[in-house]
């Protein structure tokens, strides 16, 4: 067998002859398959170097191994095995995957799997893959994998509450924190809740095929131990055509609800589809299969401990032919049965006529539409559902201004008793707070990222400080006990955003210059000074964008309710983007969001005075001003950057997570507070 550090540019694949040696030097040589793709992912595969160790899994966590093998031109794959550590896996569920299922690999290409396998042994594993031609000849690929055990000792966390502010990066928290409590001579006047958690990591964040990772991977590496592909949740990539029969890997929620019996709670503003809700509980290498999607929440809540689930979404929910239903046969799912086998899911179903809010009472789930509901709910069973909108919740500016009765823009996507985010959080925690062992709650301030890529900066300044609130009561929660661990972090980082300065002007005047027009002369820079008669003194305007001293210290009054009186003040906060698209700016509060393309299209969404969203996006609005600012980009909304994010711990488990850490490491650190424990951290006294 060729040594790996002997050829260091080739995968580690070695072909070997089944002919007898005393023939080998008599017969032709046969023609040996090809391996063109081994899962769990390996550097040692890929490269032939053994480090850095890609897939990592706790003892006894489950997931697929998995090998795409094509024979030669006119000969078929006639036996295939995987080994660990030189020796055959007999545990699991074999399956295969051929020809007109897989995607574009030559005929009789073979996707061959062993679903479900687990290994106990902490430290590292090879595995290979070894298959043989109907002509006798053989080919074998090996890649390796650790297992990664918590120490014992100390004690263990009982609760996990993660809260997760998708596309927030440090300037996202620092323009929220001017807005609550301004800074006096430097110094903030008042913290965000955030902001005084006692540890604090930077997070590394690029998916298995990109530095710069979208929502799906950057929230399953937290809580799968493992990277993903962008645009997948759970599951390896492969090589066929269906995005439901991927190579799985096991949840945190799962591996913790199987192993002590922890229950699941997952609480948006995002459709409960999206992302990072998915990327708790279900698997997928398709994001936009809503329809599978939700249906796996309610089929496999059994496997993950799901008791709580809170957020937009209810198209996925009504029967198709229900207006404002968006269930489609083209976006549910069936399962391989060897799949379904071996990690003991539903199979799945062709149902879009399904009434999956019905199947969650069956189930006993009570069911909350609004907020009202929300605040009433006793949840006696341990289980509550709350669908608040059909697809995204509305944003917390626009919440915020409904209830303050000064904006119709909730009213007008009819759903205007919306809960916020902190209610949420709230309701969630009473009713996960039952659970004798303890439970995992995933919190998602979504539209951070979804108005961060429009470039709405009021809009995601709101969303945050709506975030901060119910870090507020998680934080609250925790330090009322001494068994309960709080996680701030994001996914990603989205737009590039960045504090530029503050205008020079006041909120009246920027606006009427917004109005007037002029372009960059207007809303950036200076207008040229009249000419000076001969001799006499020059006076010079400052820009309407002041940096350095010129920036100054913006100051907003906050309400009873928390939020901004207005985010129009006097020399007001201005924000930047890094990773943007073309937009007009004019550095006024839009009254009306981008209109949400995810609303179904089957209900009325308003569109006068309402800007047009995706594709059209910033473009769309602020147009009068005629300042054009050109992007990086050619998306038609801002991108995600690769920029770390940070993380910030509180409770008990806190000191596990300071440093710089990949984001798979944060599933780890979770594990050992959970199951291993943790030890008291001794400092001298003062």
């Amino acid at each position: 067998m060729t040594s790996a550090r002997s050829r260091p540019s080739a995968p580690f694949v070695t072909f070997v002859l089944l002919a007898a040696l005393s023939l080998a030097a008599a017969a032709p040589a046969a023609a040996a398959p090809r391996i063109t793709r081994l899962t769990p992912p390996s550097e040692l595969y890929a490269s032939g170097r053994p480090d850095p160790v890609i897939a990592r899994f706790l003892p006894g966590q489950r997931f697929d191994l998995q090998a795409s093998v094509q024979p030669e031109p006119g000969r078929r794959i006639a036996s295939w095995q995987f080994l660990v550590d030189g020796r055959e896996v007999r545990g699991g569920v074999r399956g295969e995957t051929v020809d007109g299922l897989v995607a574009g690999l030559a005929e009789h290409t073979k996707v061959v799997s062993v679903r479900g396998h687990a290994v106990d042994k902490p430290g590292l594993h090879t595995f290979t893959v070894r298959v043989a031609q109907d002509d006798g000849a053989v080919a074998e690929a090996t890649g390796n994998f650790e297992i990664v055990a918590p120490s014992r000792g100390g004690r263990r966390v009982r609760n996990v509450i993660f809260l997760l502010g998708d596309g927030m990066g440090a300037s996202h928290r620092t323009a929220a924190r001017i807005v609550f409590g301004g800074y006096a001579q430097g110094k903030a006047r008042t913290p965000l809740a955030m902001d005084s958690f006692p540890v604090t990591a930077m997070v590394k964040t690029a998916s298995l095929n990109s530095i710069v990772t979208d929502s799906s991977p950057g929230m399953a590496s937290y809580v799968t131990g493992n990277k993903h592909a962008n645009n997948q949740q759970g599951v390896f990539p492969d090589d066929t055509t269906s995005p439901f029969d991927n190579p799985r890997v096991e949840y945190l929620a799962e591996y913790l609800h199987r192993t002590v019996g922890t229950a699941l709670g997952i609480v948006t503003t995002a459709d409960v589809f999206d992302s990072t809700p998915a990327s708790m509980a279900v698997h997928t290498a398709d994001r936009r299969a809503g329809t599978g999607i939700v249906d796996q929440f309610h089929d496999d809540r059994t496997r993950s401990g799901l008791r709580v689930l809170l957020g937009g979404g209810r198209k996925w929910f009504l029967p198709n032919a229900v207006p404002g239903s968006a269930r489609s046969a083209a976006t549910d799912y069936v399962l391989p049965p060897e799949l379904a086998r071996a990690w003991t899911a539903a199979p799945g179903a062709i149902d879009p006529a399904r009434d999956l809010i019905a199947d969650f009472r069956a189930s006993g789930f009570e069911y909350a539409s609004n907020a009202t509901e929300l605040a009433a709910a006793q949840a006696t069973n341990g289980r509550l559902l709350g669908l608040f909108a059909y697809s995204n919740m509305n944003v917390a500016l626009d919440k915020v201004a409904g209830r303050r009765g000064t904006s119709d823009v909730v009213e007008r996507y009819g759903l205007p008793d919306q809960p916020m985010l902190d209610e949420m959080t709230a309701k969630a925690v009473e009713v996960l707070s039952r659970e004798r062992r303890g439970f995992l709650l995933l919190v998602e301030a979504a539209s951070i990222d979804k108005q961060a890529h429009n470039m709405d900066s009021d809009r995601w300044v709101l969303e945050t400080l709506e975030f901060d609130r119910a870090i507020r009561v998680a934080q609250g929660y925790a330090r009322a006990r001494d068994d309960t661990l709080v996680i701030v972090t994001a996914d990603h980082e989205c737009s590039g955003a960045t504090i530029i300065g503050a205008a020079t002007l006041g909120a009246a005047e920027l606006r009427a210059r917004a109005a007037a027009g002029g372009g960059a002369a207007q809303l950036r820079d200076a207008p040229p000074a009249a000419p000076a008669a001969p001799g006499a003194r020059r006076s010079v305007a400052p820009p309407v964008v002041g940096t350095y001293e010129d920036a100054g210290f913006p100051r907003y009054a906050l309400r009873e309710d928390g939020y901004p009186e207005t985010t129009d003040v006097d020399r007001k906060m201005l924000i930047g983007y890094g990773a943007n698209a073309d937009r007009y700016e004019d550095w006024v509060a839009n009254p009306r969001p981008l209109r949400d393309w995810q609303q179904p299209a089957t209900l009325p969404v308003p569109s006068d005075g309402y800007p047009a969203g995706f594709p059209a996006g910033p473009l769309a609005r602020d147009v009068a001003g005629g300042f054009l600012v050109t992007g990086q980009v050619a998306d038609p909304v801002a991108a995600h950057s690769g920029a770390d994010v940070p993380l910030s711990a509180d409770g008990l488990g806190a000191t596990l997570f300071g440093g710089t850490l990949d984001n798979t490491d944060v599933h780890f650190g979770l594990a050992q507070a959970v199951l291993g424990g943790v030890r008291p951290v001794h400092r001298p006294a003062r």
